[in-house]
């Protein structure tokens, strides 16, 4: 029997709707509108399009954009100032620095510089560790989209077996976390992992992100079980010269044989993560302002 495929766009369009509305309620009943702050330095090609695209879903859910532009040899000081005007901000909620940045700044840097109450991408320390303690904190929007996408699909997680390919600050340690916090047994394998097909097929839940094109087979995969692909990988198309192809971590065709669900790349994990910006920007305003936060939003 073939997988269900987890339509990443559909459900992300559900939770830009629900922020959409909740954001039109605190505007009504408050007084106040979301803000989200982008800082671009440079002008990197792809960056601009994935600035652009906030700055349009921000508008659509109504909230307030504000887009800071830098030039690409812009000191720390000056993006350090440029950050610290947005921390003390009141209609600033949510602030993040599109990356990479230029080679002369310092990325860890950047992101500790940002208040970290408005750190909406969840990269702080600070939100790491109020992640790992089981307290509230601002969860990496990827994730966190992932976590949604699994609620919805798999509904009770508690004592499922979950694996998680990827140890990166970025996203295999905060999906561990967030498993935990659904009381999964986790198991986070990588590089180094012994006989990591043997891990893999012990897996209920099944999470890929190590940006390796189909490595996952479909042999890897238990039956039944629910296959979230992170990865994303360009390669020349095979039957179109010139143009390219997105492949995700997972062997789509052979692992859609075995799950019982799965995510397909590019249109599973992807349009979650402007969503969850979205979201995290409104769970920030709300906890800014001492408001009951929204539901199905937050981790």
């Amino acid at each position: 029997m073939a997988a269900s495929i987890i339509d990443g766009k559909a459900f992300a369009a559900t939770v830009r709707e629900k922020v959409a509305g909740h954001v039109a309620r605190l505007k009504e009943e408050n007084d106040i509108t979301p803000g989200l702050a982008v800082v671009l330095v440079g002008e990197d090609p792809a960056s601009e399009v994935y600035v652009a695209a906030k700055h349009k879903n921000t508008v659509a859910a109504g909230m307030a954009s504000f887009e800071h532009k830098l030039p690409a040899d812009a000191s720390e000081e000056e993006l350090f100032a440029l950050i610290d005007q947005l921390n003390a901000d009141p209609k600033v909620h949510g602030i993040l620095c599109q990356f990479p940045v230029p080679d002369h700044l310092n990325e860890r840097r950047v992101v500790a510089r940002i208040d970290p109450s408005k750190d909406v991408d969840g990269l702080s320390v600070v939100n790491a560790g109020l992640l790992a303690s089981g307290e509230k904190g601002l969860v990496s929007c990827t994730p966190l989209g992932c976590l949604m996408l699994l609620r919805d699909q798999v509904g009770n997680m508690s004592g499922k077996n979950a694996v998680v390919i990827g140890r990166s600050n970025l996203f295999g340690k905060p999906m561990a976390q967030l498993l935990l916090q659904e009381s999964c047994t986790v198991t986070i394998a990588h590089s180094r992992t012994q006989d990591l097909a043997a891990v893999c097929r012990r897996a209920d839940i099944l999470v890929a992100a190590v940006g390796r094109a189909e490595m996952v087979k479909g042999d890897w995969v238990k039956p039944g079980a629910t296959v979230i692909d992170v990865g994303i990988s360009r390669i020349p198309h095979p039957e179109k010269p010139g143009k390219t192809k997105l492949l995700g971590d997972v062997d789509f065709a052979e692992a859609a044989e075995v799950a019982s669900a799965i995510t397909p790349v590019p249109g599973g994990v992807g349009p979650m993560t402007i969503a969850c910006l979205l979201a995290n920007t409104v769970t920030a305003c709300c906890r800014a302002n001492g408001l009951t936060e929204p539901e199905g939003l937050t981790a």
